[in-house]
């Protein structure tokens, strides 16, 4: 009898992922395709964690697999991949649990201040010894762009923050604003290579640290100010704000309050530059990382996120979807996260290995599909002069192309 409703639970369960091409193993019991070879073999530990996926298969799944109630034989991403276009198809409703549990942690991982600076904790200071292993040498933990797609992820990387710069016509004397610095390279970038002073706001302490040390050692220190803060702490009139992966943490509910920081910071006649991982269409943003890996996370539309700037009377100038640059960012940090293993089970444990090759699995699949995006949305002020003629000086190597333009920030 007991044979028998595990079969039955692993009918529903492989009709809940809509039949993707996977075999699912319990106590010798397995359903899977009949007319295809599965791409992976998932086999599950016992029935409570069949019940668990059953209840709320995102959770159950996740937390299964970290904890290594979970096994599979084969390709983790191809995995992923499959179900989650087999699921998409079939358009599921989320049952009440989910939809009850995702709105508990929005509102316990609401990013007020208070709360802001404890969810960036929990992600981004865990040691650089352990970003360190994954990352590019200049510790960038946000989307590279690819020249060509061989590109090594250090010139890529390199390649995205210049990539930034040229939009934002950055120029000699500029004064920058950057909310939400990581390690801080991309202040250094724009320091050294376009000679614009930069305050850039942070409040993880060790992403803070970590980039006074590196201004210090490349004598930057007078042109790059690194400020432990909240970005709703800025303060001072600029020429430029700029925020690469940070808007992802704002929670939509705070939007207007970013907005009001950025128009304050620019005013009328400023520059502006977002960079973040959006969706193709509205809904919670995973609950299982926001409950193991990534609090207080929210991934908004492109048409979300505008509400940031059309209050303000933002003119949006330039909007570019990198997913595609994104899938191949996570190709590299997943190799050598992988590759990894040893150190990061030593540094903490297996289950916390688990989880995070789960999270950047995960991330990979959903580029791959197009469920996220990676969008940069360029703007101005309404008495900005239009920044670009033409797109041309985006897609050189040289500055050079850029300082043959003159260029007015403001109209006359």
């Amino acid at each position: 009898m007991a044979i028998l409703h595990e079969k039955i639970l692993l009918d529903r369960l492989y009709s809940a992922i809509g039949g993707a091409p996977v075999r699912i193993v319990l106590n010798g019991q397995e359903v899977g395709p009949t007319d295809t070879a599965p791409i992976a073999t998932v086999h599950v530990q016992d029935r409570h964690t069949l019940l668990a996926l059953l209840a709320d298969s995102e959770v159950g799944f996740g937390d299964a697999y970290a904890d290594g109630r979970i096994q599979v034989d084969g390709d983790l991403v191809r995995l992923l991949d499959v179900v989650y276009e087999s699921m998409s198809q079939r358009s599921p409703r989320a049952n009440w649990y989910a939809r009850t549990f995702s709105k508990w942690l929005e509102w316990r991982q609401d990013n007020s201040i208070r709360g802001s600076r404890n969810n960036i904790h929990r992600h981004y200071d865990l040691g650089n010894d352990f970003y360190r292993l994954w990352l590019d040498r200049e510790m960038v933990y946000t989307c590279a762009y690819f020249p060509e797609p061989h590109a090594t992820l250090e010139r890529a990387q390199t390649a995205k923050m210049d990539h930034v710069c040229r939009k934002l016509r950055l120029q000699p004397g500029e004064r920058v604003v950057e909310a939400g610095c990581g390690w801080g390279s991309l202040a250094l970038h724009m320091a050294r290579e376009y000679g614009v002073a930069v305050k850039a706001f942070n409040v993880s302490r060790e992403q803070i640290e970590f980039a006074r040390l590196r201004a210090r050692e490349e004598g930057l220190d007078g042109q790059v100010e690194y400020i432990e803060d909240d970005y709703r702490s800025v303060t001072g009139k600029f020429d430029v704000f700029v925020s690469v992966g940070m808007l992802e943490h704002v929670g939509k509910r705070h939007y207007q309050e970013l907005g009001c920081v950025i128009h304050n910071s620019i005013g009328d006649s400023g520059r502006g530059f977002l960079h973040f991982i959006g969706r193709d269409h509205q809904a919670a943003f995973s609950r299982w990382i926001r409950k193991r890996v990534f609090p207080g996370a929210y991934i908004p539309t492109l048409c979300e996120a505008l509400e940031v700037l059309e209050p303000r009377k933002f003119a949006v100038q330039d909007v570019e979807n990198l997913r595609q640059h994104y899938a191949k960012t996570l190709e590299h940090w997943l190799e050598r996260y992988e590759a990894s293993r040893q150190q990061v089970v030593s540094m903490y444990d297996a289950a916390f290995f688990r989880s995070w090759q789960l999270y950047l699995a995960g991330s990979l699949a959903a580029f791959r599909k197009g469920s996220l995006q990676l969008f940069q949305v360029l703007f101005s002020g309404s008495k900005c002069a239009p920044i670009f003629w033409t797109r041309a000086p985006l897609y050189t190597e040289s500055k050079a192309a850029v300082e043959k333009q003159k260029w007015t920030p403001v109209m006359s």
